[in-house]
């Protein structure tokens, strides 16, 4: 074990030399040798960026598809655009998994360090979004207000430098306008392509658009360090559509040509948070783990009444019961938890309006109710006949049968396969980052991205949930051995 041990440190060592970024070059020529530039996107951004043709569902239109395909013909090759979740195209893209970036990629000094960026095709601004009847009049005014933006944008980068970690991240364009008509939070701040589209529309009749531009940035093409040739190449083939109005007609054509298209093009965004692993990182990561704990014992506290009732209803129920319980647990389990995590938090806001941590909690109970369900049911079988006869000799009724005799044999028999579905759960509860809850893993992503690499949040990540957890299965194993009478050392 001592050798396991010390082996440890060799590994991150190992882990930490083959992190670095991996080096690339000749991307041009390999380009012109197969006739494809591939490049990242995300169709989960939307119209007006890259979106699926509602005519043809297998193909994706949007105003940077066409741009990536001025650029491919001025280069004498074909585009492809290649499907990975915006928040990790930058890191997908120095792993080599594609040429380019195309997809919103805003121009900062951050990106800058790491990847290449082209001349830009588009400016945009920072829009300020609040409710009709707020007294928000500019950025300035948000102290102390719950704002909502999307995470790794220059829009986060603003309000963490005026405010520090206070911003609701979300992961798509409509939810944070949904969030604010809904009272959930005071403001939103992202770029006006967004805004005009998924906030200041007729679905969203209680919100305004603040008139001034809170910043100006512009998106650009990312490239690999080690392809320069290639974005000189980039470069001169969105020269060439400036010179021929190419992008203005595709700029017009998608209802985005402004007068900030003919103005100088602004300065990077200067909003530069990169961090080292300090105190307050840590600090940081022991708070998110506080929160992933009590998602998870809340969850399960509602999950294991609502796994009895259901357990004990399939057993013992009348017919009617006992199919409406299989019903539930069918459900639930059926159905993929995040699915269930939306419908509750978006879907039945317009009836009644859950908070994230609610929504999570109740969410999680619920669906792992279905779960702990069938163990309790298989407890119950598991459990000799010869003791409910026991019990009706005695004079025993069914209820004080099952509270008495059979619930408790159960627990003993359930304990085990319940351990795991805690630990399962604690793992589970990552996927309320969707709703916005910053619980662990979703503080490994932020803190991945402000420290540039993955290598050490990741380590930090699974040290914290490998605390949280193992205590846990120890517990209820000495537990288990309690409630077996049996103080054997091995007992399993």
């Amino acid at each position: 074990m001592t050798r396991l041990l010390a082996l440890v440190p060799l590994g991150i060592a190992v882990l930490a030399g083959c992190s670095g970024e991996p080096v690339h070059g000749g991307t041009l020529a390999a380009i012109r040798q197969r006739g494809e530039i591939t490049w990242g996107g995300d169709v989960q951004g939307g119209e007006p960026y890259v979106y699926e043709d509602p005519a043809q569902p297998n193909h994706v239109i949007g105003f940077e598809v066409d741009v990536m395909a001025g650029v491919a013909r001025r280069l004498g090759v074909r585009a492809r655009m290649v499907q990975y979740a915006w928040s990790n195209l930058v890191p997908s893209l120095e792993r080599g998994d594609f040429d380019v970036i195309a997809n919103g990629l805003e121009a900062t000094d951050e990106r800058r360090q790491r990847i290449l960026l082209s001349e830009p095709y588009f400016v945009y601004a920072e829009t300020l979004t609040v409710r009709t009847d707020s007294d928000i009049r500019s950025v300035f005014d948000l102290r102390g207000k719950r704002i909502g933006t999307l995470n790794q944008t220059y829009a986060y980068d603003i309000l963490r430098m005026l405010y520090g970690d206070v911003a609701k991240v979300y992961e798509g364009n409509e939810e944070p306008y949904t969030d604010l008509e809904l009272g959930r939070t005071d403001a939103v701040l992202l770029d006006n392509i967004i805004a005009d589209r998924y906030g200041c529309t007729a679905q969203h009749p209680t919100l305004k658009c603040l008139p001034d531009d809170v910043a100006r940035g512009t998106y650009v093409i990312g490239v690999r360090k080690a392809d320069p040739e290639l974005v000189q190449a980039i470069d001169a083939a969105l020269a060439s559509m400036r010179r021929d109005g190419e992008l203005e007609q595709i700029l017009r054509r998608f209802k985005l040509w402004d007068a900030r298209q003919s103005a100088p093009p602004p300065s990077e965004g200067h909003a530069n948070l990169a961090r080292g692993f300090d105190g307050g990182l840590v600090l940081q990561f022991v708070a998110a783990a506080w929160v992933t704990l009590k998602l998870s014992v809340l969850a399960f506290l509602l999950a294991v009444p609502i796994g009895t009732l259901l357990a004990v209803a399939r057993v013992y129920g009348a017919p009617p019961i006992a199919g409406a319980a299989r019903l539930y647990i069918e459900l639930f389990r059926g159905t993929p938890v995040l699915l269930q995590l939306f419908v509750l938090y978006y879907g039945l806001a317009p009836v009644v309006s859950l908070g994230p941590v609610e929504a999570a909690v109740l969410g999680l109970g619920l669906n792992y109710g279905a779960y702990e369900a069938e163990v309790y049911r298989g407890a119950l079988l598991a459990i000799p006949r010869g003791q409910s006869e026991a019990a009706r000799a005695l004079g025993l009724g069914p209820i004080q049968t099952l509270r008495h005799v059979l619930l408790p044999q159960a627990l003993r028999i359930a304990l085990p396969p319940m351990t795991n579905d805690f630990v399962s759960l604690l793992k589970d509860s990552s996927l309320v980052s969707v709703i916005t809850v910053i619980e662990l893993t979703k503080r490994m992503t932020i803190a991945a991205v402000d420290m540039r690499g993955w290598l050490i949040p990741g380590m930090l990540c699974a040290a914290l949930y490998l605390v949280l957890s193992f205590p846990l299965s120890e517990l209820a194993r000495r537990l288990e051995r309690r409630l077996a009478h049996d103080q054997r050392p091995l007992a399993l």
